[in-house]
């Protein structure tokens, strides 16, 4: 079995060879396909989050998260093997299967009422446990293995994070879909929440983003209009392209500078959904909370729920994929730097 390991925070990732692990219990072991490079991966690798205002990062040790570490928590595979305790269990060798990564402990009420991304003590593959950045896999149990029936496996694997992230959040402002919202970010989730909004029934979006190939990338795939966000005049030109009250913004990339402008374009009432983990501190007068009666909501991941959910609204809408591009898994490191320097549009997707 090959992988390529955080070894250090900040350093190259290693390839490893180790033996190929057998499953045991409700273990299934998959022989991976496709592994998307997702920007939360970019934090693993460098090791913290910037909070802002003074404060200490907060270190990915402190989240409990160990290395050496094999990242990855878009992962579609090939089931090969399967333990003695997942036979007849809905998977078979042959499936080729998705990979839902956010799982619990599995005990609390949380994990049993279906939330596992909220557990507190979290195991999310490729995050606490070893992921997809490998040509083998071991799942903990086959209810985390969603049948893609024929989708490619290339394209679906984002859906394991950055589509099932843009479909909860969408799903948090259902209520105003018959007004334009706006979106924060033009890379993989901003794509994907263009097509996942329109798929569900929204009026559609206004993207704002700073790179002008990604608001391209954004009206090639359906934007009503996009703004640079570094332009002085950003949060006019939402108001007129908007035509109207703005109900809703969703910020997919979590800085200060986006979540101000975010909360500056919203109405009396409005929601500002902060999904995107870029850091920073909280830029918002807070009088103007109450005054503006404005409501502040972190969106986190999805559960495995609404990962099945939008693979079969998917599959059902025929929903066309986001860009992606291709990469051998040694070319792993290249494409982090890639993402870290921004200039990867779509996803960037690792085929062992």
């Amino acid at each position: 079995m090959k992988s390529f390991r955080v070894t250090e925070f900040n350093g190259p990732l290693a390839e490893v060879d180790a033996p190929t692990p057998q499953p045991s219990g409700t273990q299934v072991l998959i022989k991976v396909k496709a592994a998307g490079v997702c920007h939360s991966d970019l934090h693993i690798w460098e090791g913290g989050y910037n909070l802002g205002h003074g404060r200490k990062p907060l270190s990915l040790k402190d989240r409990g998260v160990s290395l050496p570490l094999t990242m990855g928590h878009e992962t579609v595979g090939e089931v090969i093997a399967i333990g003695p305790e997942a036979q007849g269990q809905g998977v078979s060798v042959g499936d080729v299967r998705l990979v839902y990564p956010w799982i619990g402990c599995g005990k609390c009420d949380v994990c049993l009422a279906g939330e596992e991304n909220m557990c507190l003590k979290p195991r999310s593959l490729g995050v606490y446990c070893d992921g997809g950045y490998a040509d083998h896999m071991t799942v903990p149990h086959p209810r985390y293995l969603i049948d893609l029936k024929g989708l490619d496996p290339v394209t679906a694997a984002p859906y394991a994070c950055s589509g099932v992230t843009t479909y909860s959040a969408i799903k948090k402002v259902e209520d105003v879909f018959d007004t334009p919202i706006v979106i924060f970010g033009a890379g993989g989730l901003g794509l994907m929440a263009l097509t996942l909004l329109k798929a569900m029934g929204g009026k559609g979006a206004i993207v704002v983003d700073i790179d002008p190939l990604k608001r391209e990338a954004a009206e090639k795939a359906g934007a009503l209009a996009t703004v640079d966000g570094g332009a002085e005049d950003a949060l006019a030109q939402l108001a007129a392209k908007a035509g109207g009250p703005i109900r809703a913004a969703i910020d997919l990339v979590g800085n200060a500078q986006t979540a101000q402008l975010g909360f500056d374009c919203l109405t009396k009432g409005g929601k500002l959904l902060i999904v995107g983990l870029f850091g920073g501190g909280a830029p918002w007068a807070l009088p103007l909370i109450p005054i503006k009666a404005i409501t502040i909501q972190g969106s986190y991941v999805g559960n495995l729920r609404e990962t099945q959910e939008l693979v079969d609204l998917v599959r059902e809408k025929k929903i066309a994929p986001i860009p992606v591009s291709t990469r051998p898994l040694a070319k792993a490191n290249e494409a982090l730097v890639q993402l870290q320097q921004g200039k990867l549009v779509g996803r960037a997707v690792l085929t062992p």
